[in-house]
């Protein structure tokens, strides 16, 4: 299913400010004051690109961080800002060489035609190194930024009312990633002639409108974006139970799962290929990467204290989605080989503390892997979907795949 060796894992890291602990920035590396400047996260990129990890994502939302799952909240001592992932990734792109950037979008309330165009742009100027991590809000605060819709209020995740709810939101992101799609197809490859000669720069014939009638979206086409370099980037997203994992199976490239052991882990893939296979993707290859948070040091009771001691600044114990590991990087070693036995085929990684556990991971996770020949000793692509084994895709609508056009690929030329 996949080119690089079997017995190879992969690694990202997840970037979110100065950490995934909140009380992350109150350490004297966290460098707080910095956060919301380009070099802080080019530092982090670059050193992310140091430890030959296969890309980072970096978190994002359409409406300030909050502990509270719905709501905003009035704290004053946890970080609250951002800047926008994809702005961040297109600064970055130019000042690093082979690490992939993976930028969260928010499907909910964002035009599939707007964000077709950034990522393809962070291609562009990656020159292949873009993903998105889709993602969708019920946050009701957040709809009311935008003013177009209200999300019914969740009071139980468990009620039929909630599961409808949620449903909806991951139909709709499925929409949007097929809207995405079809955009980056929507220009072929070779559809730009730039002959100055002649006086032809494209060739109309080789633009489609996509003409996407769905129940979210309707959506025409084509992109004003040339077709991407990798033609089409990685499309990912975090799942934790049926219906995200059904997203997952559906449109994605590389889904992220939370589980908190082995037994669990193999349970979660076999969902997931169970999945793919209803969504007619059997024979497509689909990445399943585990999710941990990680506090790593040299001396386990180090790492253990470094979280204790981090709770008690945040006035109560950090719990997450995610298996929350605290120990040394040859521990943390011995848990991704047993979890990638479980078939797992990668690993996101959070660092509680950016500056602290981000070089943790590559200076320490990262020889030990390789001395266990586990993990790349150099970069063998130039593309993220190379990096991941992943083929790089016809286009749907060019001549050799005519006969399986789905609804739309209208060229442009054929409507003039």
């Amino acid at each position: 299913m996949f080119s690089t060796p079997p017995t190879h894992l992969h690694l990202a890291v997840a970037l979110d400010g100065t950490g995934w602990h909140p009380a992350s920035w109150r350490e004297p590396v966290a460098r707080p004051r910095d956060l919301f400047t380009a070099a802080y996260w080019t530092d982090l990129v670059t050193e992310a690109e140091r430890g030959l990890l296969d890309f980072v994502t970096v978190e994002d939302g359409l409406g300030p961080q909050s502990s509270r799952f719905l709501d905003p909240d009035d704290r004053t001592d946890q970080v609250r800002g951002r800047l926008d992932a994809v702005l961040i990734a297109s600064r970055v792109a130019p000042l690093t060489r082979h690490i992939g950037l993976v930028p969260t979008v928010v499907a909910t309330h964002t035009e599939p035609f707007h964000i077709s165009k950034a990522i393809a742009t962070l291609d562009h100027v990656s020159t292949g190194r873009a993903g998105l991590r889709v993602q969708i809000t019920a946050r009701p605060n957040e709809a009311a930024h935008f003013g177009r819709r209200t999300v019914p209020r969740i009071d139980a995740y468990d009620s039929p009312a909630a599961r409808q709810v949620v449903t909806d939101l991951f139909d709709e992101a499925a929409d949007h990633v097929e809207v995405v799609r079809r955009l980056w197809d929507s220009w072929e490859d070779d559809a730009e002639i730039r002959d100055a000669a002649t006086g032809r720069f494209i060739d109309r014939d080789k633009l489609h409108h996509i003409d996407f009638e769905g129940r979210h979206f309707s959506v025409k086409g084509p992109s004003i974006a040339p077709r991407p370099p990798q033609g089409q980037p990685l499309v990912t997203a975090l799942a934790h139970d049926t219906v995200p994992y059904r997203l997952v199976a559906r449109a994605a490239d590389v889904g992220y799962v939370t589980p908190h052991d082995a037994d669990e882990a193999r349970a979660v893939v076999a969902r997931i290929r169970a999945e793919q296979h209803a969504a007619g993707r059997a024979g497509e290859p689909l990445h399943v990467f585990g999710d941990l948070v990680v506090f790593l040091d040299e001396d386990p009771a180090t790492a253990r204290g470094r979280r204790e001691r981090l709770d008690a600044l945040a006035g109560q114990p950090y719990t997450s989605d995610a298996l929350i590991f605290a120990g040394t990087p040859t521990q943390l070693a011995d848990l991704l080989q047993e979890l990638h036995g479980a078939g797992l085929t990668g690993f996101r990684l959070r660092p509680a503390v950016a500056g602290h556990d981000l070089p943790a991971i590559t200076r320490g996770l990262v020889p030990e892997l390789q001395r266990r020949d586990v993990f790349r000793r150099a970069y063998e692509a130039d593309t993220l979907r190379g990096l991941l084994g992943l083929a790089r895709p016809a286009n749907r609508y060019s001549p050799e795949h005519s006969t399986s056009l789905e609804p739309g690929g209208t060229p442009i030329a054929a409507t003039a």
